[in-house]
Parts: structure tokens; sequence; C-alpha cells
């Protein structure tokens, strides 16, 4: 799954990636955020009047036919291999399709002793990548209007299963259009292109458990710190090995703590 993420890029980076018109008025000039979370706005790209346009929705996807969101659970994710068959995303993947630029994501792998250790999982190239995404409008009995987002995911690849199972769907950019033309691209061929991204795409470094409080939002969030040994234990030998370990919240080198996991 993916429950955090962050976006630190300008306007200007924006467009050179996603080529997109333009925006509501106050929509782009948005900080860089290093911890976005459920219920926060979320800048998203999509297909309108013929050209992409840039769109901010609040993250946790509420279907049109809700009658009450306050008693209906939020829909921060959708799974690739059943998003064409679930009520709750039927209508989204057939006709609002999205993508969700992001500098990287986090995830939490369970540790033995039952802690949990965030890791930052950021494209090894840098820049920014496109999470395939879901938008939904829905209206109040006043006539109020709100747009929200989820995230497809789909099964890990093989560098990333030992720290979660499941991950953020890519779509490459060869394939944006595509996955943007929700009136040509026929649901099928739109399922398809979520896949894992190759192993060598991603890398990720553990980074401090501030990250676990959505109060916290600054760069340092995503900066590499030091995994120890666990006491008595053997030092880690192999990617599974060092996963879970005890993290020293410093931080360290660029590449602190990520040769161990890859």
């Amino acid at each position: 799954m993916c429950g955090r993420f962050a976006l630190k890029a300008s306007s200007e980076e924006l467009r050179s990636v996603f080529d997109y018109l333009g925006a509501a008025p106050g929509a782009e000039g948005m900080p860089p955020r290093f911890n976005i979370t459920p219920t926060q706005p979320i800048a998203t790209i999509r297909q309108a009047h013929g050209a992409r346009r840039f769109a901010l929705v609040r993250w946790g996807l509420v279907p049109g036919w809700v009658k009450d969101p306050s008693t209906f659970s939020l829909l921060v994710n959708a799974r690739a291999e059943t998003v064409a068959d679930k009520p709750s995303f039927r209508a989204a993947i057939r006709h609002r399709r999205c993508l969700v630029p992001a500098s990287g994501y986090y995830e939490w792998h369970l540790a033995e002793d039952g802690s949990k250790q965030p890791w930052y999982i950021r494209p090894r190239q840098g820049g920014l990548v496109a999470l395939a995404g879901l938008w939904e409008e829905w209206c109040d009995p006043d006539g109020g209007e709100i747009e929200t987002g989820a995230l497809l995911t789909v099964p890990a690849n093989g560098a990333l299963a030992p720290i979660h199972h499941r991950m953020p769907a890519v779509i490459a950019r060869p394939d944006f259009d595509a996955w943007l033309d929700v009136g040509g691209t026929p649901v099928k061929e739109a399922v398809a292109l979520l896949k894992p991204a190759p192993d060598d795409f991603f890398e990720a470094v553990p980074v401090s458990r501030r990250v676990n409080s959505a109060r916290d939002d600054d760069e340092a969030l995503t900066a590499p710190i030091t995994l120890e040994k666990t006491p008595g234990g053997p030092a880690p030998s192999s990617r599974e090995a060092s996963v879970g370990k005890t993290a020293k919240e410093q931080p360290a080198g660029p590449a602190a703590g990520q040769l161990d996991l890859f």
C-alpha cells in the first residue's frame, strides 16, 4: 500500500514532466511537501477538453453514490487486481483516471519484534515519478462539490518485496496518454498498464520514525539514517537480513543504509 508520500517540485518541473496546460487559480504555488497524508490535498494530472490539466483533490476517494462521507471508510488505495470490479472504483477506472506526481513514497517494514521501520522509496535516477491514480466527484444535497482521489497499488517488485508486499503502480512516461485517455483506452488495456516498476527503478533508504507523525513535514524526513544491528544478532548479510533492524535516528551519508537492502 502507500499511505504517505512526498512531492518537492516546482511548477516548472511539474510542467516539464507532465506537459499540462493549466490549473485552477492558486492550485499550483504548492510548497514542497515531505509527509503528505490521507485527507490532505494532492496534485493530480488528468485529461480534460483535449489537454492535460492540473488539479488538486483530497486524498481519500469518496464514490459519487455515497450518501454520507462521514460514515464511509477512507479509500486511500485501490488494488489493481480488483479495481475494475469493486463498486467503489468501477466508475473511476472507466471515466476518471489521473496521474499523481511524487518525489518518493514511504513504506513501513514490520520487524520480528513488532516494531515498524519506515523507508523512503525514491526513483534511483532522481526526479519525479507518476503514480497511477483515480479521482471522483462527490456532491452533497446542498449542491457543494468535492473532488477526491486514490492511488492504485500492485504487488511489490523483487527489490522492494522485503520491505512490503505492495507498492504503488507507476505509469511510464510513454504510457501517460494511454492511461489518461479514458475515452479511447478501454479499461482492460488501462489495467494492463498497472504493473510493478522494474527492480532497478527505485532505491530505498531507512528514515526517521518522525515520519509517523503527520505534524512533521520537513526535508529531513527523507534523509537516510543508520540502521544498527539487533543487539546480539548477526551482522546483516543480505537484503532480507537488513530489513527491520533497530534504527538510530540521526542523519548519515547519502547512501547510508541503502546498500544493506539493495
